[in-house]
């Protein structure tokens, strides 16, 4: 036990109210040491510039709860040392004060069947840095038991015991995880830009994985000084130059902990709308200026994820392909809607889902779901205003890319720079660093299940947050630099999501031919290129690809078990075919054999790791229990996840999928009408200053003029119940009935991308840059540019004239006018 001197310095210098007066939320501690006694270990925290010392004490003497304890006081480095040495002096009897370890930051605190174990970094690795404020990477990470080995228990070292650790540690926090003390890494540059919400709140954001294992040490103190908080994914960041300009490109995924897991054990839609292998990707680009010198950065955020249905396949050690199982028919869609409701919160309208699932099978499989999708997406849409509908594309790039005659990258590359038109992309200007008062406080869509979306309250929030921003941001400031023709900020409104069956191998291809149209105007955008078009042959695509070569294959890793197939990268590159197809090969035998031999086991331990399951003395262990238990609590009960379904390790079938005890969904009718009104400011009432999600047509040119990032149109919108006559007038677009029947869209004229895009000597940029950061962007540059000259001539379809009708000189089909009328799916 330790003397009465010690326990003195205790109840004077170790305050257990909390956080100290002093404490300023910007402070930020980096670098911490670990030190122990008999009865308590001591650990030390300071920030970067050694003026901020703070003490935390963890009681050793209970061998099942943890006690922790914070000093309210802020030290002094000479005071934190005298500190140490009279707990030291204090504590002689009984060894002193020993120093354990260096540390970079709490991971958390576990417990499984015995005591609570303190999950630490010790090592860590910069692999980036945003504006001055460094990423890590987690190098090294030791799992210390929290009680002194005098009072442990027999159970801490019981068979079950050592399992479940071993379990645990196969959750490799060296791989893939990442932090930043000083910037909120799980957000996307415009929220942080946007948003400055506490970092208590920001733990329990979909991207943090430790928020259970942080959770206890957060609440009691209610702060996040001690912990970091781990996102996991993909972290790249390199300096490129172009014409003698150098600029830093990042590419961040971010993985969501909400219905995380393997291929085979975790698909589709859960009830709460969470689907599997969620994956947020953002790109940043900035010049690399001098410290001090004020600095353009750009943004943009995509999509992945699974298809939000309920379905599943069994992993079979005798087939490389086991059967599709649409695994709950819900004729309502309610999980579908659910998903896409958080796909708005999240990053407002209008949600553009790229599909790219197969449509015709000897063996029907992905053609199941790719018709179940379309009739999802059909019935949510008719619950939805015009302006708020889900744009789609079904389209099957496993087809298409085994056409010699077509260029699957420049196709995609069409679809990405009319995606990016609708969404636009975020742009500022910065200080040297990002500093919190350039932060606004705008609304957050992530946390706030009771949010305001109405018109008014939205308009009114971004009018106000868009006026502080371009007064914060550098070179707003009356006066400043005396320059008055800077370009305001603009914001991306709505995302590109994408899926295939995996998520993993043609997502990755779409999502490059994305980021890769996103990278032209980022840079055109801030002043490095003159054009906002990138060539597939010019270096800087080589190195893009790249980025999202080696992202594929990491997210690939984490939930298929093997690097991507990259086929379309490979052939790119003129990498010889044979070479192409061993590789392709190999990587299918490992992603299969570790879905069907390691895919349970890796579940588990996410499943430990997220506190999803939680062991209970007395009740059976993890590994003993089927696919039809429910996972328990530390007090017995069942486990339900935010996601609201039971935790179960398989679902196969309809008698799997269970609803949340107690808490039925509720009605289709509430739910519709939630999601219907989660509009966007009508746009008859004025302009917000702010980048449009939807354009919309106008007759007269005259209107449209907008500094913003995208086009901001009347109120009719392009894809939905738009005026007839008022459509027809603009001359400039035409769809075409005619196809192979499969591939559909309510988002973009397949004609025109069919017929454009099937030669790599095209190029389908030159038309028009679709996006300019600079002030000015008329309708009739975007739609000259994006559409025109791709309408057919009598000539080219001959037959296929009939039944089309007559508007001044243009020709229409049916189906398009049929289209303008009803406003439902052009299918191709």
């Amino acid at each position: 036990m330790e003397s009465s001197a010690a326990k003195g310095c205790d109840c004077d210098d170790i305050d257990d109210n909390g956080s100290s007066s002093q404490f300023q939320p910007s402070t930020c501690m980096q670098k911490f040491r670990l030190y122990e006694t008999r009865s308590n270990f001591y650990m030390i925290g300071r920030d970067k510039s050694r003026t901020y010392w703070r003490v935390l004490k963890i009681d050793r003497l209970d061998p099942s709860e943890l006690n922790i304890r914070e000093d309210s006081t802020t030290y002094s480095e000479s005071e934190c040392s005298e500190l140490l040495r009279r707990i030291h002096e204090g504590n002689i009897s009984t060894g002193g004060l020993k120093f354990v370890t260096n540390c970079y930051g709490i991971v958390g605190f576990i417990k499984f069947l015995g005591p609570y174990y303190m999950l630490i970094i010790t090592k860590r690795k910069q692999i980036g840095s945003i504006r001055g404020h460094n990423v890590y990477a987690v190098s090294k990470s030791e799992m210390i038991p929290v009680p002194n080995s005098i009072v442990d228990s027999n159970i801490a070292n019981s068979k079950d015991e050592n399992r479940y650790k071993k379990l645990l540690c196969t959750v490799d926090l060296t791989k893939d995880f990442f932090f930043s003390y000083s910037y909120h890494v799980m957000r996307s540059l415009q929220k942080n830009m946007c948003n400055n919400e506490p970092s208590q709140v920001l733990y329990e954001t979909m991207f943090v994985w430790n928020e259970f294992l942080t959770r206890g040490i957060r609440n009691h103190l209610q702060n996040s000084l001690w912990t970091v908080a781990l996102v996991y994914g993909f972290f790249k960041q390199a300096m490129l130059s172009v014409a003698g300009r150098d600029f830093k490109l990042t590419l961040i995924a971010r993985r969501s902990r909400h219905y995380a897991g393997t291929r085979y054990l975790k698909r589709g839609v859960n009830e709460k709308g969470r689907v599997a292998n969620d994956v947020e990707t953002e790109q940043i680009v900035f010049e690399d200026v001098p410290d001090g010198l004020p600095a353009e950065i750009t943004s943009i955020v995509q999509n992945r994820g699974s298809i939000p249905l309920f379905w599943s396949q069994e992993t079979s050690r005798l087939n490389l392909k086991p059967d599709i199982i649409l695994s709950k028919m819900d004729k309502n869609y309610e999980a579908t809607r659910l998903h896409f409701e958080n796909l708005v919160k999240r990053y407002d309208n209008p949600i553009i889902i790229l599909n790219l699932i197969k449509t015709q099978e000897k063996k029907p499989r992905e053609s199941i779901l790719r018709q179940e999708f379309a009739n999802a997406i059909d019935v949510i849409n008719k619950d939805l205003s015009e302006e708020n509908r889900l744009r789609f594309l079904h389209w099957d790039l496993h087809k298409h890319s085994r056409s010699k005659a077509t260029n699957v990258l420049l196709l995609l590359g069409k679809v990405a720079a009319y995606a990016l038109m609708l969404t636009g992309f975020f742009y500022c200007r910065v200080t040297s660093t990002l500093r919190p008062e350039e932060r606004m406080a705008w609304s957050s869509f992530e946390n706030d299940n009771d949010i305001d979306m109405s018109p008014q309250r939205y308009r009114n929030n971004v009018t106000d947050d868009a006026y502080r921003l371009e007064r914060n941001c550098s070179g707003y400031k009356n006066g400043t630099n005396g320059n008055h023709s800077l370009k305001p900020p603009t914001f991306q409104r709505g995302v590109l999501r994408t899926n295939c069956i995996d998520c993993l191998d043609r997502t990755n291809v779409a999502q490059y031919a994305y980021g890769l149209a996103a990278l032209g105007h980022q840079l055109h955008a801030i002043g490095i290129r003159d054009t906002p078009k990138i060539d597939l042959n010019d270096p800087l695509a080589d190195n893009l690809m790249c980025f999202y070569e080696r992202m594929g294959d990491t997210l690939a890793h984490q939930y298929g078990g093997s690097a991507a197939h990259n086929k379309i990268f490979s052939e790119r590159r003129g990498q010889w075919r044979a070479a192409t197809q061993s590789q392709e090969f190999f990587r299918t035998l490992q992603r299969y054999y570790s879905n069907a031999y390691m895919d349970a086991e890796k579940q588990d331990a996410i499943n430990v790791f997220l506190g999803h399951f939680q062991p209970l003395v007395g009740k059976p262990a993890l590994w003993e229990l089927g696919s039809e238990h429910h996972y328990r609590g530390r007090n017995g009960e069942t486990i339900v996840d935010e996601d609201g379904r039971s935790f179960f390790k398989r679902s196969f079938s309809d008698g799997n999928i269970l609803r949340q005890t107690g808490s039925p969904l509720p009605a289709a009718k509430d739910k519709q009408e939630k999601f219907a009104n989660s509009t966007l400011p009508d746009r008859s009432q004025g302009s917000n200053g702010l980048s449009e999600s939807s354009p919309e047509i106008s007759t007269c040119e005259s209107d449209m003029s907008y500094s913003r990032c995208t086009p901001s149109m009347p109120r009719r919108q392009l894809f939905g119940d738009v005026q007839r006559d008022r459509y027809l007038e603009t001359g400039q677009i035409f769809f075409s009935g005619h196809g192979d029947g499969v591939n559909c869209s309510n988002f973009v004229d397949l004609d025109w991308l069919s017929t454009s895009g099937n030669s790599c000597e095209d190029e389908p940029y030159e038309r028009s840059s679709l996006l300019q950061s600079s002030p000015g962007l008329s309708l009739e540059n975007v739609v000259n540019g994006v559409l025109g000259e791709t309408t057919p001539s009598t000539s080219e379809y001959g037959s296929n004239m009939k039944g089309m009708q007559r508007k001044g000189t243009e020709e229409f089909t049916d189906s398009f006018v049929q289209w303008v009328n009803d406003g439902h799916v052009l299918s191709h």
